[in-house]
């Protein structure tokens, strides 16, 4: 595991690249609709470890690890009870899979439920969830953690608050915006920033919902309030549905296109959320090449 300091260091010479969609890249190789991803890729490792493989190729400075829906709520419909395992296999064919120089982002997803008071989970339940989790993760030797799609700020907490307990980790939260502008719930980014970095998040952003142009605009609010690093990953546009089946529509070089406005607007780790393809990761790496992070 990487020490905050050394990613901290990081962050001042360069903006960092993060990877690009998974479940996409997944159902391009082969997986079926319906299934659940993470036990799908236990039984087909390698075709996870060749999507890890594509994104470090292509210049991602931070690979997240396939466990976005890898706790006790959602495994357990699909009847799979052993979280802690689940998270430590996936984590450590994320790490196997793009070596020692390439990050690793234990990557944590919403359980599916509101936490109270907005929903009926209790908060420590939820810390209990998050911290299963967690330590399967850092069993098999992620660097850092990374919350994601959250669309409720208790939930965010919980989950913040279970790495806290548990190990001294480089923590990203991101949440996901609807189109006003708020999270499900009402948050919006900057209250979200404020209260996420108040609580020890080592790195704020926003993820998924919106394309480049709307997520700019998140980014673009929440910087002067920010005293940790900011981050982005955009959706390749607006999704599209046709029939049972959802497609996104901006193409890589149109996708990266956004990066250098990225830049200036402050963003200090940036990549790509659903749509995204390595080819778009590629290309805005080629975008950044010039740009510097601003603190």
């Amino acid at each position: 595991m990487k020490s905050k300091e050394a990613i901290r260091r990081l962050l001042k010479k360069k903006i960092l690249l993060l990877d690009g969609a998974t479940g996409t890249e997944l159902q391009k190789r082969g997986m079926p609709g319906g299934v659940c991803p993470e036990l799908w890729c236990l039984e087909h490792p390698d075709v996870l470890a060749d999507i890890h493989q594509a994104y470090r190729q292509v210049g991602s400075d931070i690979v997240y690890t396939c466990t976005f829906g890898a706790n006790r709520y959602k495994l357990a419909q699909y009847g799979a009870q052993q979280v802690r395992e689940t998270n430590r296999e996936l984590a450590r064919i994320a790490r196997n899979a793009v070596g020692p120089r390439t990050l690793v982002a234990g990557d944590i997803g919403p359980t599916g439920h509101f936490v109270e008071p907005f929903g009926d989970l209790p908060f420590e339940e939820a810390v209990a969830a998050f911290s299963e989790q967690v330590r399967g993760l850092a069993e098999g030797g992620v660097d850092l953690f990374v919350i994601e799609t959250m669309m409720d700020i208790q939930e965010a907490r919980a989950a913040l608050l279970a790495v806290k307990e548990t190990c001294p980790a480089f923590t990203l939260v991101t949440l996901t915006y609807e189109a006003g502008g708020r999270t499900l719930n009402g948050t919006d980014p900057v209250s979200a920033l404020i209260t996420l970095q108040s609580l020890g998040a080592d790195a704020v952003g926003c993820n998924c919902s919106t394309g480049p142009e709307a997520m700019l605009a998140f980014i673009e609010a929440m910087k002067p309030y920010a005293t940790v690093p900011l981050a982005a990953k955009p959706n390749a546009g607006l999704p599209r549905l046709e029939g049972e089946e959802t497609f996104f529509d901006m193409d890589a070089a149109t996708f990266a296109a956004h990066g250098p406005a990225f830049a200036a607007a402050g963003v200090n780790l940036l990549g790509g959320c659903c749509g995204t393809t390595p080819e778009h990761i590629r290309a805005l790496a080629g975008a950044l090449r010039d740009a510097q992070p601003r603190p």
